[in-house]
């Protein structure tokens, strides 16, 4: 490899890290915030939490890692073709391939990286993703045991606790009963303890009533001296967890288990997942030629309507979304499967197109001169917003 080879690459891979770490920060911070809820209900620890939050990152990666090359090397060939580095480059006779050489190795390792993970870690991560949650809803000793909240137990049945005594006691328990329809059932209860007999979870209650309203409307009060809640139902129901396409390995989805009952009820969502595997890692080599294809050539700074990285990430997000697209109606229509790998491939004949023929991928004028006048417009706009709020504050004080 030329030292300008090197160079070209060495920028390149700093700034691909740089941003598929901040990209890939901002996504897992919105899809860890999601999950919040789940694990502070179920009265988790904050390890669990974490543990859960860590085994998110692998079914982003793959997403992230093809846009974070493409605003590297946009980024990077944009940078220096200011610096004229790519003039000098063509000036002394060196063609585009010096600048798309190093650039495409880079692009090849994503792609094996984006492969590894998506195919050997995110599997086996989400299904400990699915035993930590069912683990987390199976816990019902920890559940109930919140003080002061409603915690949902099943569909239709709630549990509050007041307080914890010292004893191990449970003070002030609620129990809102509404799963059998046309029925209501409220408990209240002075004490009361979860036990635990054998494989069975039980939630005793000591010296209260019950409050059950009838279908008809009618209303009885029935006072108790204990009342038992046997909760290893729901706990059994908790703790079980359902594997689906995105969860399997990719051998399990090459042979699918006839018996799997996902499988049974939608045989096309394996193959559709396995299609998506199958293509989801070419995605950075396909960036990679887009962000060639757009800025890789020399240029005069005259020529340039709208920057190359807005150029490239507006088509990127274009076929990206195209992938999305086929690639989900492909898990229900078996004629959409050929297009998961057509997207990308004519995406990248495009580019390589553009690349051969020494010509610039570009967005059409008209997008060029609209984006441009949207952005002089939000500035314009921006501008006399602050002045405005500038003489209030200046007018604002002088009264004072």
């Amino acid at each position: 490899m030329k030292v300008v080879e090197r160079y070209i690459m060495r920028r390149t891979f700093a700034m691909f890290i740089g941003a598929m770490l901040w990209t890939l920060a901002i996504v897992w911070t919105t899809q860890v915030l999601a999950r919040l809820n789940l694990v502070t209900d179920s009265g988790q620890s904050a390890l669990t939490f974490f543990e859960l939050a860590t085994l998110i990152l692998p079914s982003i990666i793959p997403i992230v890692v093809p846009f974070a090359l493409i605003i590297a090397v946009a980024q990077t060939l944009s940078t220096m073709n200011s610096d004229s580095e790519l003039v000098v480059i063509s000036a002394a006779g060196g063609s585009r391939l010096i600048a798309a050489r190093p650039i495409i190795i880079l692009a090849l390792l994503a792609s094996v990286f984006s492969f590894a993970v998506d195919n050997g870690i995110d599997p086996y991560a989400r299904e400990r993703g699915r035993q930590l949650v069912a683990a987390a809803q199976a816990d019902l000793l920890s559940l109930v045991i919140q003080e002061g909240t409603f915690r949902k137990v099943d569909d239709g049945l709630y549990v509050q606790v007041g307080e914890r005594l010292p004893d191990g006691q449970l003070g002030g328990i609620f129990v809102a009963d509404s799963r059998q329809p046309g029925t209501d059932l409220v408990y209240y209860a002075k004490t009361g303890a979860v036990l635990q007999d054998a494989d069975k979870s039980m939630l005793v209650m000591s010296d209260g009533v019950v409050h059950r309203k009838s279908p008809d409307g009618d209303l009885s009060v029935i006072r108790f001296t204990s009342y038992t809640f046997d909760l290893s139902t729901f706990s059994a129901a908790a703790g079980s967890y359902t594997m689906y396409p995105k969860d399997r390995p990719l051998p399990y989805l090459m042979n699918p288990n006839p018996n799997d009952k996902q499988f049974q009820k939608n045989p096309q969502s394996f193959r559709g997942e396995l299609h998506r595997r199958l293509t989801e890692w070419i995605y950075p080599l396909v960036f990679a030629l887009i962000a060639l294809a757009v800025a890789g050539d020399a240029r005069s700074h005259r020529e340039g309507r709208i920057h190359p990285m807005i150029t490239a990430i507006a088509i990127a997000l274009f076929v990206r979304w195209l992938g999305f697209f086929v690639t989900n109606q492909a898990t229900t229509d078996p004629l959409f499967s050929p297009l998961v790998y057509g997207v990308p491939l004519i995406a990248s004949l495009v580019a390589i197109g553009f690349i051969r023929s020494n010509k610039t991928m570009e967005l059409p004028i008209s997008w060029a001169e609209g984006l441009s006048s949207m952005a002089s417009r939000c500035r314009e706009f921006l501008s006399g917003l602050w002045q405005r709020l500038t003489r209030r504050e200046s007018s604002s004080g002088g009264t004072a």
